[in-house]
């Protein structure tokens, strides 16, 4: 048996990009999910098609910066399932710009999105997990969370915030002796929907220009994911981090 076989994954941020790919190769390797975006036409069209296919798939539309929203999210996860073994908190904004630019509230949003966001998500679903005693929480941060790149000062700050959050999750789950996994996903240049965001062509170019060659598919950080969810229960992986092969930093 597969071992997602069964196992019931949440996704925010789903209707397109690292999202949508990892419901696609989740559901292929028995999960049961429910994904959630504010587009819910898209989810739609991705629910219908995974579940032609006999896939479990449950659209939900979800503004991840509401708290409220994703609240219910989780309840109606439990209502249908059961129970949740893994959170993967993917929804994020990358709107780069030049700080001079004063694009304030862009910053503001990815303040919503990328880190308020992020923690919702830890707030619905770790109650649920440590009465389970069991769980993993997956988030998705940036290679920007590492080292700060020109015209993405506030974009990494997010993702500083994504791993900082992530591993002080861990260290208190195994000071309280919980079996809930924790892990923080930090991808380099994904050629997804968050290019398209950025209107400052300046900061767009500055990133670009860190990449000689082709930035990763969606489907390569889907696969770092299902990877951390695939090992055994006692082995946490805690951080991975992707770049495209010439990608310089």
């Amino acid at each position: 048996m597969n071992k997602l076989t069964d196992k019931v994954v949440m996704i925010t941020g789903a209707s397109s990009g690292i999202g949508e790919a990892t419901a696609r190769l989740l559901s292929s390797r028995g999960a049961k999910l429910i994904i959630t975006a504010r587009r819910l036409d898209r989810l739609d069209a991705i629910a219908a098609e995974l579940g032609n296919q006999g896939y479990d798939v449950v659209p939900l539309a979800v503004d991840v910066s509401d708290r409220h929203q994703v609240e219910q999210s989780k309840d109606l996860a439990l209502e249908r399932f059961g129970r949740i073994d893994v959170w993967i908190n993917n929804a994020g904004l990358m709107p780069l710009s030049y700080m001079e630019k004063l694009h304030v509230d862009e910053w503001e949003r990815m303040v919503d999105v990328n880190i308020k966001g992020v923690l919702y998500g830890v707030a619905a679903v770790l109650p649920v997990m440590v009465q389970q005693d069991d769980g993993h929480i997956i988030n998705i941060a940036s290679v920007a969370g590492h080292k700060v790149g020109l015209g993405g000062v506030v974009y990494s700050a997010t993702k500083f915030a994504v791993r900082a959050i992530t591993e002080g999750l861990r260290m208190e789950l195994v000071s309280r002796h919980h079996h809930i996994r924790t892990t923080v996903i930090s991808p380099g240049l994904v050629e997804t929907e968050l290019l398209n965001m950025t209107t400052d062509t300046e900061a767009l170019d500055a990133l670009k220009a860190r990449v000689s060659g082709e930035p990763l598919r969606a489907e390569n950080v889907a696969e770092a994911i299902a990877y951390a969810i695939e090992q055994p229960a006692g082995m946490a992986v805690n951080e991975i981090l992707v770049r495209p092969t010439e990608q310089l930093n």
